[in-house]
């Protein structure tokens, strides 16, 4: 076994690592979570005071 077979093999682990990745994030199985935490910068914080934009120019 030389070197080019271990870059071989590294590049289809590689690969395997992708794809299963890949099939992770895109399963339909976790789209209902990651659609609700895309969400997450959108939602009012209620531990943060609302700030009043008017006097700004201060």
């Amino acid at each position: 076994m030389d070197i080019n077979d271990v870059r071989g093999l590294g590049s289809v682990f590689a690969l395997i690592a992708f794809i299963g990745i890949f099939w992770w994030a895109y399963g339909s199985s976790r789209k209902k979570r990651f659609d609700n935490d895309a969400q997450i910068p959108f939602l009012e914080n209620e531990e943060m005071p609302a700030h009043d934009d008017k006097d700004r120019s201060k």
